[in-house]
């Protein structure tokens, strides 16, 4: 339905001169530096530790599936920081916010929905493998070969990509106000939609059903997985088998809680409840501390994880010495 203030998009003008103007924390100018040397801080450690765990596994000549999957998941929260950090480190540094193509933002949520969408899941691949490894020990070498692992990352990247893709063209069809200041550091869904000039909820279906294919969908698979492996538990009557089984989960169960949690909270309710100022601080978490938390976690987890690291660190000191 057409309203007033709103953008006419013809064939030539669409997406070549039009742009948006990101706020960032234009409202907090007086904390601005001490936020930069935050964000740069935790941006620079983010990706020294995901690398770190990326090239440890990497190196590894004989990698059993879930450190292949840990391997990809590294790769997808090293992506995902360079696509949002730099543009919110550049917002600090501007006074008036930062302005962002239409095509740029565009790019911009493709790339953020679909790394978000393809860690969703292989947080649900990775529970598939915990179940297998504990209710089908013996079956697991041969059920979770090289062949499947790659096949089923290989879906997690391409379901998400095209689940992204036909959200992003679905919102940025939508006619804009003249009033194209985006009140975030990036072009997240909920912040674009709120510029949108309608007034059905009409708009919201896209982001809907992407939020049932890569959240709910996902999350429902990880619990069955989970309830599957609570009842295994149950029939080991070893305590310290018991133990052993469970800590190989409270890892990917941490990362899974605290992703979903914030992603959860951000996308799925109605547009009438957008908050700029609240969404920008669980955002904040949701895009820095959340990747910063994950090699904090399975290094700190995980024997194998640890072992790989002294062991790069042991070749690169050989390496210096030589």
């Amino acid at each position: 339905m057409p309203c007033e203030g709103c953008m006419e998009r013809d064939n030539v003008s669409t997406g070549a001169t039009m742009e948006f103007l990101l706020l960032g924390f234009s409202e907090l100018l007086h904390l601005r530096v001490l936020l930069f040397l935050t964000f740069l801080i935790v941006h620079l450690v983010t990706l020294a530790g995901n690398m770190m765990i990326f090239m440890a596994v990497v190196m590894e000549p004989s990698r059993p599936p879930m450190l292949f999957f840990l391997c990809q998941l590294s790769a997808i929260e090293l992506c995902y920081t360079l696509v949002i950090v730099p543009k919110a480190l550049l917002s600090l540094l501007v006074v008036d916010g930062s302005t962002i193509s239409f095509l740029g933002c565009a790019a911009q949520m493709q790339l953020f929905v679909a790394l978000g969408g393809a860690e969703c899941f292989l947080l649900a691949a990775m529970s598939y493998d915990r179940y297998v490894a504990i209710c089908q020990p013996l079956r697991y070498a041969a059920v979770m070969s090289q062949g499947l692992c790659l096949r089923l990352a290989l879906l997690c990247a391409l379901g998400a990509f095209a689940v992204a893709l036909g959200l992003t063209v679905a919102v940025f069809r939508l006619p804009f106000c003249h009033s194209r200041r985006i009140n975030h550091f990036f072009c997240d869904v909920p912040a674009v939609l709120h510029l949108a000039c309608t007034q059905s909820y009409i708009p919201e279906l896209p982001l809907l059903a992407a939020c049932v294919l890569l959240l709910l969908l996902p999350f429902l698979l990880i619990l069955a997985s989970y309830a599957c492996i609570a009842v295994a538990l149950k029939r080991i009557t070893s305590p310290v088998g018991r133990g052993k089984a469970l800590s190989t989960c409270i890892s990917h169960l941490a990362i899974t809680l605290l992703h979903y949690g914030c992603a959860t909270f951000i996308y799925i309710r109605p547009k009438s409840s957008y908050s700029p100022g609240r969404d920008k601080v669980v955002s904040l978490v949701y895009t820095n501390v959340t990747p910063l938390m994950y090699p904090l976690v399975y290094s700190l987890r995980n024997k194998e994880i640890r072992g790989m690291l002294r062991k790069m660190l042991r070749r690169k000191k050989i390496a210096q010495v030589n």
